[in-house]
């Protein structure tokens, strides 16, 4: 291959190795099923209105929608269609009296699935996947890795955009092949600056990194910004003694994912963190315990160190999408694997896939222990405090939810990182502006989605009590309480309505199709 000679399938390399080894693609979501419209025109009347801006709720309001956009919003009876030629007859008109609005939410960080799972069966359809998002509140995610193929993704991101498939508006951001232990097709700058001049041509949004070289990773970061490509990037233990977050968000890079190289920005004594002596990366138990011990390496909250590395990321207008969820059973295993949902909706492979088996990607429980779990509850501590520090010092945190791994099924992950962030300090009002204006913004996206303002996507939650008094009832199963009229217990759910695009989605009957597919899966099994 010369200095710039690419496969021909930029964006695809990950994908290859997966199939290569036995491990395919998900089936293609192709038909949408659910959903009621999409309807050119409809009109909210009398909710109370969380726009995403931070701003607390107010209302009575009205909110008209004209093909797939906000028109206006106003307090009741005072908000007109921009099409002054429409008739109150146009509109399809649902009463919001009692209830509350909020932009769909975005994940910041998610998989289509992951070829991975396919070691233990069948791998459930993209249509699981996107019906438990949309199901959850979720209307756009960002697919940090495309591991089903940036091709497959970005075809599915058309059907989603032509409202061909019942899915979330999807952003795909493609593998960046220089990785020590998956794919390595790119050796050297230029190399890698032509493979992202390919994923832009090709309809990329962005690039998703581990590392890499940091010669290669550098011209790759900057050829993004230069192309308006937005990047992410998991800094592999395997890469971050070369290059920590702090570098590649001075590079320009636009997130940093999970925990990763986050200590090691902030290490005194030493410059790399201090392995067992039996440590190999390839032992996923190794791996994710050793994760669990970098904090306690590393400065003290509050500390100058501490303080100069928030400030350092902050100049460099850096976001952090914690992903805390996908760890949580690190520090609790038990609540974790038992969680309400996982009998009715999680999939059976899925659920095969999380159990102790070596080789599999994060299920690493054929040791954990007691000692484990301490040290994870302290890691998530010192973790928690450096984002809710970051928040407070100006910088933005996005929600991601990383599900399919560790017990996380898709869309109660997505919920429990909005519980956890909530724990890490943040208000409620902060944690739903995260979950929607901060999230667009960070994927560059802000201006069309993320509040409920005139012009934008109506991309909008009705819930039927305010969601801030308790992130549980989104829940697709609810959260348990006692009826006291009936002495029985109920499970009650605030998310009634889901809009995406003028389409009407009702998360009851998603949830009821995602409970039949597991159901069948079982049977099959």
């Amino acid at each position: 291959m010369t200095t710039t000679q690419l496969p021909a399938t930029a964006g695809d390399e990950f994908a290859k190795m997966f199939r290569e080894s036995g491990l395919p693609a998900l089936e293609r979501a192709t038909t949408r099923s659910r959903g009621d419209g999409p309807h050119p025109y409809i009109k909210l009347t009398n909710a109370k209105i969380l726009d995403g801006t931070g701003a607390p709720s107010w209302g009575p309001a009205d909110v008209i929608i004209e093909n797939g956009h906000i028109t206006a919003l106003a307090k009741s009876g005072k908000a007109k269609p921009q099409n002054e030629s429409l008739a109150a007859d146009d509109f399809l008109v649902i009463d919001c009296t009692g209830k509350f609005l909020t932009p769909g939410f975005v994940d910041c960080h998610a998989h289509i699935g992951a070829p991975f799972h396919a070691k233990n069966g069948p791998q459930p359809s993209a249509d699981y996947v996107y019906k438990l998002w949309l199901a959850h509140g979720v209307t756009t995610v960002r697919e940090t890795g495309c591991f089903n193929g940036l091709s497959w993704t970005l075809q599915q991101k058309v059907a989603a955009e032509e409202h061909g498939i019942d899915a979330p508006r999807i952003l795909a951001y493609a593998p960046f092949p220089a990785t020590t232990d998956y794919v390595k097709s790119l050796n050297t700058p230029e190399q890698a600056v032509a493979w992202v001049r390919a994923v832009k041509e090709a309809g990329g949004d962005g690039v998703k990194f581990f590392g890499a070289p940091p010669s290669i990773m550098k011209a790759a970061l900057e050829a993004c910004t230069e192309l308006g490509l937005r990047s992410c990037c998991h800094h592999a233990q395997l890469a971050v003694g070369r290059m920590n977050p702090l570098q590649t968000a001075q590079w320009g890079l636009s997130s940093t994912e999970h925990s990763y190289g986050i200590p090691e920005t902030m290490l005194e004594d030493q410059t790399l963190q201090a392995f067992p002596e039996d440590y190999d990366y390839g032992d996923e138990y190794l791996r994710f315990s050793a994760a669990g011990q970098t904090f306690m390496q590393a400065a003290k909250p509050g500390s100058e160190k501490w303080r100069s590395v928030l400030a350092r990321f902050l100049e460099a207008g850096h976001t952090f999408v914690p992903t805390f969820n996908v760890y949580d059973a690190n520090r609790d295993l038990m609540r974790t694997r038992r969680a309400d949902w996982h009998e009715r909706f999680t999939d059976p492979t899925l659920w095969a896939y999380f159990q102790p088996q070596r080789g599999g990607h994060g299920a690493y429980w054929y040791r954990w222990s007691t000692t484990n779990e301490i040290e994870w509850r302290e890691t998530f501590r010192l973790w928690m405090r450096f984002v809710n520090d970051y928040k407070n010092m100006g910088g933005r945190v996005g929600v991601g939810s990383d599900s399919g791994f560790m017990f996380q099924t898709y869309g109660f992950g997505y919920v429990r990182e909005l519980e956890l962030l909530q724990e890490a300090g943040f208000s409620a009002l902060e944690v739903l502006r995260a979950a929607t204006s901060w999230g667009a913004d960070l994927l560059g996206v802000g201006a069309d989605i993320g509040t409920l303002e005139i012009g934008k996507r109506a991309d909008i939650l009705v819930h039927n009590t305010n969601p801030l008094k308790d992130f549980k009832l989104l829940y697709g199963t609810g959260a348990m309480r006692l009826n006291d009229a009936t002495r029985a217990v109920d499970w009650d759910r605030s998310l009634q309505t889901v809009i995406k695009g003028g389409i009407i989605y009702n998360p009851g009957e998603l949830l009821a199709d995602v409970e039949a597919m597991v159901a069948e899966a079982r049977d099959v099994a």
